[in-house]
């Protein structure tokens, strides 16, 4: 199988989207499973815990 310079061309460019894609869409995962994680952490706060860290943030922000 001989691959001339037009092969050669496309299989980079597809190797690098492919790869791009990849990066991409791991991204999106990782930061969905950890507003997940975040998400389930707050809920497993006591009430009281939640109502202190409120706080922190209003007078911060």
């Amino acid at each position: 199988m001989d691959l001339g310079p037009v092969g050669i061309f496309v299989l980079v460019v597809t190797s690098a989207c492919s790869f791009l894609l990849a990066r991409w869409l791991s991204k999106r995962w990782r930061d969905a499973r950890r507003e997940r994680e975040k998400r389930a952490a707050e809920a497993a706060q006591s009430r009281q815990v939640r109502r202190a860290r409120e706080r922190s943030k209003s007078r911060s922000g």
